[in-house]
C-alpha cells in the first residue's frame, strides 16, 4: 500500500482535517525560515556596523565611531535577547509542541501517513497514461 494511501475506514473529513493540520505546521515552519533570515541579516548587520566604527575612527570621525560601537554593535534586538535566543526560544516554546501535536494527528488518525489529501488531489486533477501526469515516479499509469 502507498505511504499516501487512505488507510480503510478513514473519512473525508478526518483526511481535511489531517492535512489542514499538516498546512498549520508548514506554515509554522516557513515563519521559522523568516526567523533563520532575521538571525542571519541582524547578524550580518552587526558585523557591517563593526567595520563601519573601523572605517570611521580611521577617518577621524572618533565619536561617531564610538558612539556606533557602544549603541549599535552587539546589541539585544529584543530585551536581553540575540537573535539565537529568539530561535530557540520560538523552536522550544511553538514549533517543537507544533511538531509533536502534527505528528499526534497524523499518527491517531490516518496511521502515521503523510499528504494523503493531496495524494488523491493529484489522482482528480492529472491525465492517467500521459507522460509527466505519471502517478508516482516510475509508473506508466
Amino acid at each position: 500500500m502507498s505511504d499516501h494511501a487512505r488507510p480503510d475506514g478513514v473519512d473525508d473529513t478526518t483526511v481535511k482535517a489531517a492535512a489542514l493540520v499538516s498546512e498549520a505546521l508548514e506554515w509554522a515552519e516557513r515563519a521559522r525560515g523568516r526567523l533563520h533570515d532575521l538571525h542571519h541579516l541582524i547578524g550580518r548587520a552587526d558585523f557591517v556596523a563593526e567595520e563601519a566604527v573601523e572605517k570611521l575612527g580611521a577617518a577621524g570621525h572618533t565619536e561617531l565611531a564610538q558612539f556606533i560601537a557602544e549603541e549599535i554593535v552587539g546589541r539585544n534586538v529584543l530585551e536581553g535577547r540575540w537573535t539565537f535566543q529568539i530561535l530557540e526560544e520560538f523552536d522550544r516554546v511553538y514549533y517543537e509542541p507544533f511538531r509533536e501535536a502534527e505528528r499526534r494527528v497524523r499518527d491517531e488518525l490516518v496511521h502515521g501517513r503523510r499528504h494523503i489529501f493531496e495524494s488523491e488531489l493529484k489522482e482528480q486533477r492529472r491525465t492517467a497514461g500521459r507522460r509527466h501526469h505519471e502517478s508516482r515516479p516510475g509508473s506508466e499509469g
